[in-house]
């Protein structure tokens, strides 16, 4: 496995495996690797014959009151796990590799698909998504990128992103890995105290129940957007960000429940804010 820091280097060791006709599947992290993270990279292994594992924080992604300084980093263990999967190539650059001085070019995705869920709270977000995974993708030059479901409006974005502006790689979205409780991983999830870890179940608890009672006939949006907000304010101090169900494609709002839907949800529990959603299929 080789550690790349510089974009030069990256490209001229893919350049080789390219021209050898190996096929490459690339794994955007921020590092901090947790079995979510360890899913896609497995599933990056199986399908392509080169892995690479991007480790980056990505400061154009984070509002000026975020977690920037304080999000969670370990890179000797992110090395170790990846190492343990066989991957072949980390790029873990510095921010003045990825970002030059005077940097002022943008890739933004517009529309009501990154206006809405995290994109009404997190003001600039997206664009600092689609902007460094278009860099990621210009400098992997991937067959395959993968992304967790957890963050199912970045993987609808995303998906949008790379049809629109033809890039030649097919995402692929991955299920999402959870805790044996039900609470989906998170890097975040080491800022819950040990109150806040067991209340934050919650969240997994109230979407599956609501998948239930969709299963077993309600199509009304409101009423099971009520049914969530209630359950979730039977713990106190949590504060509700968004809860929506919207199409799991385009993310457009829905009053009847039917066909793709994606139930999404973002609380804060203390200091950390979580993110979790399910998917239902409605005929």
């Amino acid at each position: 496995m080789k550690i790349l820091s510089k974009i030069e280097d990256v490209r001229k060791e893919l350049k080789s495996f390219r021209s050898m006709g190996k096929t490459i599947g690339y794994v955007p992290t921020m590092g901090f690797l947790h079995e979510g993270h360890m899913s896609l990279i497995k599933k990056a292994r199986l399908e392509n014959e080169i892995v690479v594992v991007s480790i980056f924080v990505n400061p154009t992604q984070f509002g000026p009151n975020e977690d920037l300084e304080s999000y969670p980093r370990d890179m000797e263990r992110d090395k170790f796990l990846c190492e343990n999967e066989k991957v072949d190539i980390i790029f873990n650059p510095e921010s003045s590799e990825m970002y030059g001085e005077g940097f002022s070019t943008y890739v933004e995705t517009f529309g009501d698909i990154t206006k809405k869920l995290c994109g009404a709270s997190r003001e600039g977000h997206f664009r600092g998504v689609t902007t460094v995974l278009t860099k990621f993708f210009n400098i992997v030059n991937p067959d395959k990128a993968y992304f967790g479901q957890k963050d199912a409006q970045q993987v609808a974005v995303v998906k949008k992103m790379v049809r629109e502006m033809n890039f030649p790689l097919q995402i692929i979205s991955c299920p999402i890995v959870r805790e044996k409780d039900g609470l989906a991983l998170s890097s975040r999830n080491t800022y819950l105290t040990d109150v806040e870890r067991k209340d934050a179940v919650i969240l997994s608890k109230s979407l599956f129940e609501a998948k239930k009672l969709i299963e077993n006939g309600e199509k009304s949006a409101k009423k099971i957007k009520k049914f969530i907000i209630d359950k979730i304010n039977t713990v106190s101090y949590a504060k509700i960000d968004y809860i929506e169900i919207v199409d799991s494609l385009t993310l457009d709002d829905m009053d009847e429940i039917v066909g793709d839907v994606l139930i999404a949800l973002a609380v804060k529990f203390g200091k950390p804010r979580l993110i979790d959603n399910i998917t239902v299929e409605v005929n």
